[in-house]
């Protein structure tokens, strides 16, 4: 199903919150949407890669990288995991390498850009949490679309 992030701002003004336009679309599914699933890390994408691995197939796992410019959070890897499991898409508020490879996988992923330095492994962060990024609130369980033209939150699945 194609999402038009315009149309439903269009039907929904009061029930979405509008993400900053700030983020960059890779992976070849430039349209998603699923219930949120959250992961908050710094400069470690272990608990990346578990949720990937374990999250329900049509969510959209929320990456709170902090911003983070020291290294990239997913690879070519990982996007490969999203797109095998079934993942609507991954939005990370930090860094993605192996771009050419992102680019090529079949799910959406929504970066900051890119960094070719790769993360540390210790396991550090936090899972299912409410998460502040990109001027909005994002709650595990609420909804988000994406399109060409933006992000869009809701706390409940509209109809489109």
């Amino acid at each position: 199903m194609t999402i038009k992030t315009a149309d439903l701002c269009d039907e929904y003004p009061n029930k979405l919150s509008i993400v900053d336009p700030s983020f960059l679309s890779f992976g070849k599914e430039k349209s998603f949407f699923g219930p949120i699933s959250t992961v908050k890390v710094k400069d470690d994408n272990v608990l990346v890669r578990r949720a990937l691995e374990t999250i329900p197939p049509g969510n959209v796992l929320v990456v709170d990288g902090a911003a983070s410019k020291n290294c990239a959070l997913m690879g070519g890897n990982l996007a490969e995991i999203a797109a095998q499991r079934g993942l609507a898409g991954v939005i990370i508020n930090g860094y993605i390498r192996d771009s050419l490879e992102v680019c090529e996988t079949d799910t959406g992923v929504i970066a900051l850009g890119t960094i070719p330095l790769k993360s540390k492994k210790e396991g550090k962060g936090q899972e299912n949490i409410t998460l502040e990024f990109g001027n909005i609130t994002w709650n595990p369980g609420d909804y988000v679309y994406v399109d060409e033209d933006g992000i869009v939150v809701a706390s409940e699945k509209l109809d489109m």
